[in-house]
């Protein structure tokens, strides 16, 4: 699973995002304010062409005002969520205002366009200081997100009621149009340091991005010096180099002042909002993601960042499943194998009692040498008894390795999943996570704790006859689509012998085709440890012959009557490469 490399939003992407969305929602009535996790609040505003959707987040790697689509309802309930709304119930949003360099967004809102704003919903987009506040009219601060105590900070604390009191003002220099080139370079030269700290440590409105951008400058045959870096120093950059450097500073600038703003996306997995790439290459991948969004620059930034904070949380949840799995697995073939040596000791049981019945067959056997033979006949019958409960416990370590391994291949299905929606794939590695802990947990807990909430949702698809298809991808799944879900007529599948997803082909609805049972087999061929191989026996029975194992994990069946069916992984690889999800 690549690593994803996100670009925080500066200075320059925020404006371009306002002027977009400027001419898209003012004026517009608020409707729906929800908040889908601790550090992001979405806004619904209803314009002559519809609604519109923002996505403001203080979250301190990603802090960024976009446009997203529609998002599902979650998180409506959220203290913050229910306080904006009724605050903002049936006013309408008349302005959006961000002053000279600041990442400081103010939403005003008024009873109808023309009017004074009675409410303002303040954006601070400031790394990990980044807030979203509501303030009144007396600019007093009626919902934050992020209440700042005194003890955080003594130069500005922010909570409920304080009036609210703007970020300090900016140390470094406003960049100007009218600047001379010679003040500029000496600003810059004035100390032996690198170019992009002279330039972030001089002038406002400097991202580590947009110095990149910036002295990225075309090679000429004039100048063989060798390239500019970040880490350049100021003092060994040439006088061609300089006037070129000026000229894209006055050509960001004029972006700036005409507000001109064009998003193209890079290959190392940014984008620029300001500069056209002069070979016109951008990131195919994120050009097929952005099909049929337009010219909506606020839309399509939303989808960057949605992709790239998907995959990180992707990819974080993935690496957390999987040292939870290796420190379980450890845990339990340690503890199998403490069990499998005492059943080793428990071979000793003859050996000692054969040493007890030679003491006691001697002629004139004194005390001493009956006491060391009875010693010996219960060390026997100890080791004896124990043998049965030593057969169970090497039974229970084995059900929970048997477990892991089911795990371990929901996880490699998972992680291999590149046709699923990453946050779908991510909210199923945190199931099957939750549902790891639950199940691993001692019993008292687990009865104390209960199964995870909610109904489990596996993957639904439909067969080329129509016929339904479930997916189970962790345990709980696969428990209820076969056992509690299914109808009789239904049919049942998985991998013979081998980890897997068990999969259900719903025939109770209508009569099962060959094809749709051959594309429910394949299903079951690739959701499991075979799905390398290139044909693979699965296991075809009637959901009415299956019966849950008594004492086993969730999803550990046994049937009766079942048929073989030869599958290809591949096929259904394919297959769900090329169809939607119904679920």
């Amino acid at each position: 699973m690549a690593s994803s490399t996100l670009q925080v939003m500066d200075l320059t992407s925020l404006k371009a995002v306002l002027a977009d969305l400027s001419g898209q929602i003012l004026p517009s009535r608020f409707e729906k304010a929800q908040q889908p996790d601790p550090h992001s609040l979405q806004l619904g505003f209803r314009t002559l062409k519809g609604m519109i959707w923002l996505e403001l987040s203080w979250q301190a790697e990603a802090a960024r005002l976009v446009q997203i689509r529609p998002p599902k309802r979650t998180g409506s309930g959220s203290t913050l969520a229910q306080q904006v709304q009724h605050g903002l119930r049936q006013l309408a949003l008349v302005g959006l205002q961000q002053q000279g360099f600041e990442r400081v967004v103010q939403f005003q809102f008024a009873p109808r366009p023309g009017e004074a704003a009675v409410r303002t919903l303040v954006l601070e987009l400031m790394g990990r200081h980044s807030n979203c506040l509501m303030l009144d009219e007396q600019k007093r601060i009626t919902a934050i997100a992020r209440q700042v105590r005194q003890h955080q900070s003594r130069i500005r604390p922010l909570s409920s009621g304080d009036a609210y009191c703007p970020p300090p003002a900016l140390q470094s220099l406003p960049p100007q149009l009218n600047e001379p080139i010679e003040q500029w370079q000496r600003r810059l030269s004035l100390l032996p340091i690198a170019l992009g700290k002279a330039l972030r440590e001089t002038y406002q409105g400097i991202s580590p991005a947009l110095v990149k951008q910036l002295i990225a400058l075309p090679p000429t045959a004039a100048d063989p010096s060798p390239a500019l870096l970040p880490s350049t120093p100021v003092d060994s950059i040439t006088a061609d180099q300089w006037l070129r450097l000026h000229h894209r500073w006055l050509q960001w600038l004029k972006h700036l002042d005409q507000t001109i703003f064009e998003l193209h996306f890079e290959e190392e997995g940014g984008y620029c909002v300001w500069n056209k790439p002069d070979d016109e290459r951008v990131d195919q991948r994120d050009d097929q993601q952005d099909a049929g969004v337009g010219d909506c620059l606020s839309l399509r930034l939303g989808l960057y960042y949605r992709h790239h904070l998907n995959a990180r949380r992707l990819q974080r949840r993935t690496d957390e499943l999987r040292q939870l799995l290796q420190v379980s697995r450890e845990r339990e073939e340690a503890q199998r194998q403490e069990q499998q040596d005492r059943m080793e000791d428990t071979d000793n049981a003859g050996t000692l009692q054969h040493q007890a019945d030679t003491l006691l067959c001697q002629q004139n056997p004194d005390r001493d040498s009956i006491d060391r033979a009875q010693k010996l006949y219960q060390r026997a019958r100890r080791l004896r008894r124990a043998i049965p409960v030593i057969q169970e416990r090497l039974r229970h370590h084995n059900q929970r390795l048997a477990l892991l391994d089911g795990s371990e291949s929901f996880l490699e299905d998972l992680i291999q999943a590149e046709w699923d929606d990453p946050a779908e794939r991510s909210r199923q590695l945190e199931d099957l996570k939750l549902e790891l802990e639950e199940l691993l947990a001692p019993k008292q807990q687990r009865r104390h704790a209960g199964p995870p909430p909610g109904q489990p949702q596996p993957l639904a698809l439909a067969t080329t006859g129509g016929l339904l298809i479930q997916v189970g991808r962790n345990h709980r799944q696969n428990e209820w689509i076969s056992l509690r879900q299914a109808r009789s007529g239904d049919l049942w599948f998985h991998a013979q012998e081998c980890p897997g997803s068990h999969v259900v082909l719903k025939a109770s609805a209508a009569a099962a085709s060959d094809q749709d049972v051959q594309e429910a087999a394949d299903l079951a061929a690739w959701f499991s440890r075979a799905k390398g191989n290139r044909r693979v026996p699965v296991v075809m029975a009637s959901v009415d012959h299956l019966q849950r194992i008594p004492g086993s994990a969730p999803g550990t069946v046994r049937h009766r009557q079942a048929e073989l069916v030869w599958a290809e992984p591949d096929r259904a690889r394919r297959t769900l490469e090329a169809r939607e999800p119904l679920a």
